[in-house]
C-alpha cells in the first residue's frame, strides 16, 4: 500500500514518519503545486499538481490515487480539507481513504463562528466570540466583554490575518485593514465571503496553551488523545512543546471524537487559565504539533498504516512518555531538478520518470 501526502509543503517529517511505518511494504508519495516544496525532495515519488483552488485539483488527486495504489491520503493544508471531505466517496471508489471528518463536521470546524456555537452547544468552554463588528461594539458598550480582543478570519489557517487589539481605535483600524488584507490572501480567494462577515471577534484568554491530537481509527472509533503543552510558537505553529498527561483533556478528546466521528487525527488547541479550560480551535486534520508526541514514543503513522491494512496497531503506538520536551528546527533540501550535479533524493530515487500534473494535464 502507498500513502499520499497532499499539499506536502514543508512537512518533511511526515515523509520520514510514514516511510518508517511502511518499511518495504509501500511508498510515500507527495504532491504540491510548487516544484520546490521541500517535502518533495525526500518523498519516494512526487507529483506537481494544480493549486488547490483549481477546478481539476481533486480529479487530479483521484487519478494519482487510482494509478499508484494509494490507500491513505494525508492532507496537511486546512484549505483542501472541505473539498477532500466532499469528494471522499470518489476516493473510496479507487480504494483510497482521505483522513478527514465528514463534510458537516469539516464545515463546522472550518468556520470559527460555527465552531464556537457547536462547542457551546456541547457544554464545552470556549472564548466569548462575536460574528460582526456591530455585535462586538454593542458588547463593549454594555461591558459584557473587554479589551484586549482578537480579530480572526472566520475561515482562517494558522495565524494568517490574526490581529490583537487593545482599544476601540485599534479595533476599528485593524478591522478595516484586515478586510483589505484578506482579499490578497489565498484564504480570501478560496472562501469568497462578504468581507463584513469574514471575521470573528474573540476575547483573549490568558494562560498556558495546550495542543491535542484526537485519534480515531478508520471507522471513526476513538483510539487515543495525545497531549502536549506549548512552550513556543512560530508563524502560528507549535515550535517547542513538552508532552503531558491530563485526564480532563483526555476525556475532552474522547468527547470530541464521539461527536466528530472523524478518521485519523484532528488537532485541538486548548487554553488553560484561571477561569478554566477553553477550546480555542478544532482543526480537522493531522496537526503540525504531532511530531512532539512522536518524539515521546507515539507512532500514529504506524497505527494508521496498520488500520489501513486491516490489522490492529500495537497499543504502544498510541501511548507516549510524559515530560519529553522537543523543539523543531530548520533544514535545507535541494529542490532544483535541473542541476544533476547537486545530488538530491529526487534524483537518487528516480523521480524524473514520475508524471507531472500541471493545470490538470499530464506532462
Amino acid at each position: 500500500m502507498n500513502v499520499l501526502l497532499t499539499g506536502a509543503g514543508r512537512r518533511n517529517f511526515l515523509v520520514h514518519f510514514f516511510r518508517a511505518a511502511l518499511g518495504s511494504r509501500g511508498r510515500v508519495i507527495a504532491c504540491d503545486a510548487s516544484p520546490t516544496a521541500p517535502a518533495l525532495a525526500e518523498a519516494d515519488q512526487v507529483f506537481i499538481v494544480p493549486s488547490m483552488d483549481h477546478p481539476d485539483y481533486f480529479s487530479v488527486l483521484r487519478s494519482i490515487c487510482q494509478e499508484n495504489g494509494v490507500r491513505l491520503i494525508v492532507p496537511v493544508n486546512d484549505l483542501e480539507i472541505p473539498g477532500l471531505s466532499r469528494n471522499a466517496a470518489r476516493f473510496h471508489e479507487v480504494g483510497a481513504i482521505p483522513l478527514v471528518p465528514p463534510p458537516d463536521v469539516v464545515a463546522t470546524c472550518s468556520d470559527k463562528w460555527s465552531a464556537f456555537l457547536w462547542l457551546r452547544s456541547l457544554g464545552i468552554a470556549t472564548p466569548e466570540t462575536f460574528a460582526t463588528i456591530e455585535s462586538v461594539r454593542e458588547a463593549l458598550e454594555r461591558g459584557t466583554v473587554r479589551f484586549p480582543l482578537l480579530i480572526k478570519p472566520r475561515w482562517g489557517s494558522s495565524s494568517i490575518g490574526i490581529e490583537l487589539v487593545e482599544n476601540q481605535r485599534e479595533l476599528e483600524l485593524a478591522y478595516e485593514w484586515s478586510k483589505i488584507q484578506l482579499g490578497r490572501t489565498i484564504v480570501g480567494k478560496m472562501t469568497k465571503t462578504d468581507p463584513d462577515h469574514a471575521f470573528i471577534f474573540q476575547e483573549r484568554i490568558e494562560g498556558k496553551e495546550y495542543g491535542m491530537d484526537v485519534v480515531n481509527d478508520l471507522r471513526g472509533n476513538y483510539a487515543a488523545t495525545l497531549v502536549r503543552r506549548k512552550l513556543a510558537m512560530r508563524a502560528g505553529n507549535t515550535d517547542r512543546a513538552v508532552t503531558v498527561g491530563d485526564p480532563y483533556l483526555e476525556s475532552l478528546g474522547r468527547m470530541l471524537s464521539q461527536h466528530m466521528r472523524h478518521v485519523g487525527s484532528v488537532d485541538c488547541d486548548v487554553m488553560v487559565g484561571e477561569g478554566g479550560r477553553y477550546v480555542l480551535d478544532v482543526n480537522p486534520r493531522l496537526g503540525g504539533g504531532y511530531p512532539f508526541s512522536h518524539m515521546a514514543g507515539a507512532n500514529l503513522p504506524a497505527a494508521l498504516v496498520a488500520w489501513a491494512e486491516g490489522a490492529e496497531p500495537d497499543p504502544a503506538w498510541l501511548r507516549y512518555r510524559e515530560g519529553v520536551t522537543s523543539s523543531k528546527y530548520d533544514g535545507v533540501a535541494v529542490a532544483d531538478r535541473s542541476k544533476p550535479e547537486a545530488p538530491s533524493p529526487m534524483f537518487a530515487l528516480g523521480q524524473d520518470d514520475a508524471p507531472r500534473y500541471i493545470n490538470g494535464k499530464t506532462q
